[in-house]
């Protein structure tokens, strides 16, 4: 599952992540990629390095096995960006990341991947045509419209499956809180 977004700054990276924690408690083996080869930002989240990743497994230089991270959460691994490319849209689009994506998927339960924003290069785009799914994160209040509409659009026309939206930092006023149960 690829998660971005319109633009910068409107949550997608933590989404990532904490979706990724959701799934490894749940008892998945769960792997998270850090895409973003223009801003990483998973080995600050878990704290490591980004000395080796995932380029370095798509420029052929390691293997999967010696570049994924485990982490301090059960059934949680990582593999963080690496060392940022030139070509961050052409390595993505490669030969080398489809046979990535096929060997991860025979290892791991869930596999996501936290990508760069969807109006600001084509990166998401080319993941999420490779991937079984996206889902689109937007930042209430933040996010305008027709970038939401827009970075939709661009997904829809890359053939991604767009599972849905994520609406992030909503604030409710306690009036607003649906309650199940009723008075009688």
């Amino acid at each position: 599952i690829v998660v971005t977004s319109s633009g910068p700054g409107e949550g997608k990276s933590t989404t990532v992540s904490n979706l990724a924690v959701v799934f490894a408690q749940q008892g998945k083996k769960v792997l998270l990629i850090d895409a973003d080869l223009r801003k990483p930002t998973v080995h600050y989240t878990f704290q490591t390095n980004n000395t080796f990743g995932l380029t370095n497994i798509l420029t052929k230089q390691r293997s999967l096995a010696e570049t994924v991270q485990m982490t301090d959460e059960t059934n949680l691994f990582i593999l963080t960006s690496g060392p940022i490319p030139p070509n961050p849209a052409e390595i993505l689009g490669s030969k080398a990341m489809e046979d990535l994506l096929e060997e991860i998927a025979e290892k791991y339960d869930m596999v996501l991947i936290d990508s760069p924003p969807v109006l600001a290069v084509t990166d998401a785009q080319i993941l999420a045509n490779k991937c079984s799914a996206t889902v689109l994160v937007v930042n209430s209040g933040a996010t305008e419209v027709d970038a939401a509409v827009k970075a939709k659009e661009l997904l829809n026309n890359s053939k991604a499956k767009l599972l849905g939206v994520v609406l992030n930092q909503k604030k409710l006023k306690e009036s607003q809180y649906y309650y199940y149960y009723g008075n009688k």
